[in-house]
C-alpha cells in the first residue's frame, strides 16, 4: 500500500491510497459489509454509488461461512463478487458488543458463539492468519475496545494490552500483499491516548486507526479526542476513525485530519426509513411524504432519486416491502459518498471551511439526547441478550 498526501486545507487532508486492487481517494467512507454483504445491496449497486472500498468483519466471517472456505474461493472479494479493495476488522469490537459471550485476558479474546454456543479463542496471531486467508487489502490487529465511560485503570489496561497485541500482530504478518494498521486506544483520557499513540506509532504500521470512540461518549468528547489523537499520528500515513459515519461527524472529523471512516449508520437507519437530505434526516413514513410527487432529494443522482418518488418509497416502507430497504440504502450511501467527494474537492480548492460551515448551517443534526437514548437502548438490548 502506498499513501500520497496531495492537498491540505488547515488540518483537513486529501490524498490517495494505492492498493493492488485499485486506488482510493481520501477522505473516504467505507460501507460496512459485515458478513460479506452490504445489507440489501449487491456489488453493482456499490459501484454505481461510487463506493471505493468496503469493510468486512473477521469474527462473523470466521463463524460463517468460515475463513478456510472463503480462502478456497480465492478470498473475500471473489467470494462476494466485489473487485475493489477490502478492509477487514479484527473482531476486537465484538469484544465490546458481545457482553458475557466473551472473556478477555492477556492471550486474547475468548468468544462463545452467538450462533451455537461453541467456544473460540481469538489471539493476535490467529486474527492475522484469518485475515490473510480472507485476502483483505487493509487489515486491523486485535485490540480491546471498551464501553465508555470506563474506569481509568481499565482503560489503561486496554491500552497496554492493545499495544502488546499490536506487536504480536506485526510479528505474525507473513506477506506484504496487504497493509496492517495500528489501533490507538485510550478512551477519553488524553494521557492514555498519548501513551497509546506513542507505543503504536513506534511500531511503524502502514496506517493508524483511532479506536474506542462513538461507544457511549458525547459528541463533543468524541470530537475533542479525535482531534487530540490525530495530531499524535504521522502525517505521511492514513488516519482511520473507526465506527463514525453521520454527515456532521464526518465533516468535523475531516476538519481535524482524519482520512478514512466506516459505520453501519447509513444503511442501518435506511432500513428504518430514516433518509439523509441536505436539510437533515427525514422519516419517510411521515404523513407529508405519502403523496409527495418528488424524489427524496431533488439534486441527488442516486438510482432511487432518479427513478422513484418519495411517495412510492413511503408506500414501500408502510407495506414493509423489501425493495424499500434497498432503495433507501442506495440513497443514504450515495448521499455519503457524494458528500465525501465534495469534501475532497473543497480541500483541493482550499475552500473546506466554507463548505463545512455552509453544509452544517443547512443540515439539521439529530438531537444528541435522541442519539444517546438510541445508544442506551442498543446497550440495554445487548446487555439483556449477551450480558454485560
Amino acid at each position: 500500500m502506498i499513501f500520497k498526501l496531495e492537498a491540505t486545507d488547515g488540518r483537513a487532508r486529501s490524498g490517495s491510497i494505492y492498493t493492488p486492487k485499485g486506488s482510493i481517494t481520501t477522505p473516504v467512507f467505507m460501507p460496512v459489509g459485515t458478513q460479506g454483504s452490504v445489507k440489501s445491496l449487491d456489488p453493482n449497486d456499490l459501484s454505481q454509488l461510487d463506493a471505493q472500498i468496503i469493510l468486512g468483519n473477521t469474527y462473523h466471517l470466521y463463524l460463517r461461512p468460515g475463513v478456510d472456505l472463503i480462502k478456497d474461493f480465492g478470498g473475500l472479494g471473489k467470494f462476494m463478487g466485489w473487485p475493489g479493495p477490502i478492509l477487514t476488522d479484527s473482531g476486537g469490537f465484538q469484544g465490546f458488543s458481545l457482553g458475557r459471550l466473551m472473556k478477555i485476558d492477556e492471550n486474547g479474546i475468548k468468544f462463545t458463539s452467538h450462533l451455537d454456543g461453541s467456544a473460540h479463542l481469538f489471539t493476535p496471531e490467529k486474527v492475522i492468519n484469518y485475515q490473510e486467508s480472507l485476502g483483505a487489502d487493509i487489515v486491523m490487529p486485535l485490540d480491546w475496545c471498551l464501553e465508555l465511560p470506563s474506569e481509568f485503570d481499565t482503560v489503561k489496561m486496554s491500552v497496554e494490552r492493545t499495544s502488546l497485541w499490536a506487536k504480536r500482530s506485526l510479528d505474525s504478518k507473513t506477506r506484504d500483499t496487504y497493509a496492517l494498521f495500528g489501533i490507538v486506544q485510550g478512551g477519553t483520557e488524553k494521557k492514555l491516548r498519548e501513551l497509546s499513540a506513542k507505543q503504536i506509532t513506534s511500531l511503524n504500521f502502514d496506517g493508524y486507526s483511532i479506536g474506542g470512540l462513538s461507544v457511549g461518549e458525547s459528541k463533543s468528547q468524541m470530537y475533542g479526542i479525535a482531534s487530540f489523537t490525530a495530531e499524535l499520528l504521522p502525517e505521511d500515513k492514513p488516519r482511520y476513525l473507526m465506527g463514525v459515519g453521520s454527515p456532521e461527524d464526518l465533516l468535523e472529523s475531516v476538519a481535524v485530519g482524519i482520512d478514512m471512516f466506516d459505520c453501519v449508520l447509513p444503511t442501518r437507519v435506511a432500513r428504518n426509513g430514516s433518509l439523509f437530505t441536505s436539510k437533515g434526516r427525514i422519516n419517510i413514513v411521515g404523513k407529508r411524504f405519502r403523496s409527495m410527487n418528488e424524489p427524496i432529494q431533488s439534486n441527488c443522482d442516486c438510482y432511487t432519486c432518479m427513478n422513484f418518488t418519495a411517495s412510492y418509497l413511503s408506500h414501500l416502507f408502510r407495506a414493509k416491502e423489501l425493495l424499500g430497504y434497498r432503495l433507501a440504502s442506495i440513497h443514504n450511501l450515495r448521499f455519503i459518498t457524494y458528500l465525501m467527494a465534495n469534501i475532497r474537492n473543497s480541500i483541493q480548492q482550499g475552500e473546506f471551511n466554507d463548505f463545512k460551515n455552509k453544509f452544517l448551517s443547512e443540515y439539521q443534526t439529530t438531537d444528541e439526547s435522541i442519539r444517546i437514548n438510541q445508544k442506551k437502548k442498543w446497550l440495554d438490548i445487548k446487555n439483556k441478550t449477551f450480558g454485560k
